[in-house]
């Protein structure tokens, strides 16, 4: 994932604890190689490869890939999995120092869009739909990685549990003799604030756009983009989501950095278990 891992955990001994954080960090490892972007073990470099035939994918994969289509059509394409072709050509802008032009757009939107990823659950294959697609998992893989983390360490018997990595959080059971973790989300809202200083078995995603990003003739354009118009997001906002899967957080807090405010009652409509707090700054 590109970035560290930190555990907290209660345990009986210290042998118990280094077994399950042993675990933890050993599937965590496992699953940033098979469902990384880089690497000869990266399952979606396979799964590209394949293109337009079926193609069987793990369990870990199918299960990543089957979230991330839900949330993509919960949120109308806010969220994108199969984005990537626009990710990139927003990459090069950034080293280029240039907006990407309206046919490099017009070319990269053709060939992105999770409406042509398909599939099919009972035979665990997976088929792109267009040539040229490439998958982009950044705003729900870390989220699964770490939710896996969890379960390992569970099955260890380890449930009094903390992992974070890149600002995403996914707990268990709290510390002895308290409510909940006790996480501090600076700048939320109150009950936002509440809900996270007694956190146990959810997690806490936060999506914030700005930086790093591309400034050209006075508008500041986000490495976030928005899928459906494949346009760098040029609105400051950080999004925070607390949901029972840290997949899920994860991917509703990126899709509120496109649909800001106005889309947050959207959401809480079609997840009503989760709460979501956005800031975004005022206009001076």
């Amino acid at each position: 994932m590109g970035l560290p891992v930190r555990i907290l955990l209660h345990a009986s001994d210290e042998s118990r604890a280094q077994a399950a954080a042993r675990a933890a960090f050993e599937r965590i490892a496992a699953l940033d190689r098979m469902l990384g972007e880089a690497g000869s073990e990266s399952e979606l470099r396979r799964l590209e490869a394949g293109g337009r035939q079926w193609t069987p994918v793990s369990p870990d994969l199918l299960e990543v890939l089957t979230t991330a289509v839900a949330v993509a059509r919960a949120t109308d394409g806010a969220f994108d999995p199969a984005a990537g072709p626009l990710v990139a050509l927003w990459r090069e802008s950034r080293k280029t120092g240039k907006l990407p032009s309206a046919a490099a757009l017009e070319a990269a939107r053709s060939s992105s869009g999770w409406r042509q990823l398909e599939i099919d659950r009972a035979t665990g294959a997976v088929r792109l739909g267009k040539d040229g697609m490439r998958l982009h998992l950044d705003g729900i893989v870390r989220g699964y990685i770490l939710q896996q983390g969890l379960r390992a360490m569970r099955m260890k018997g380890n449930g009094r549990v903390l992992i974070e990595s890149g600002g995403q959080i996914v707990v268990g059971s709290g510390p002895p003799g308290l409510a909940g973790w006790r996480i501090d989300a600076a700048a939320a809202d109150p009950v936002f604030k509440q809900r996270a200083s007694q956190l146990t078995n959810a997690a806490m995603a936060t999506s914030v756009t700005g930086v790093p990003f591309l400034e050209i003739d006075g508008t500041r354009y986000s490495q976030m983009i928005d899928p459906r118009t494949g346009l760098g997001l040029t609105t400051l906002i950080t999004a925070r989501v607390i949901a029972r899967d840290a997949a899920v957080a994860e991917a509703l807090a990126a899709a509120l950095t496109v649909l800001g405010p106005a889309g947050a009652q959207g959401i809480l409509d079609r997840f009503p278990d989760v709460v979501i707090s956005l800031s975004v700054p005022a206009v001076r």
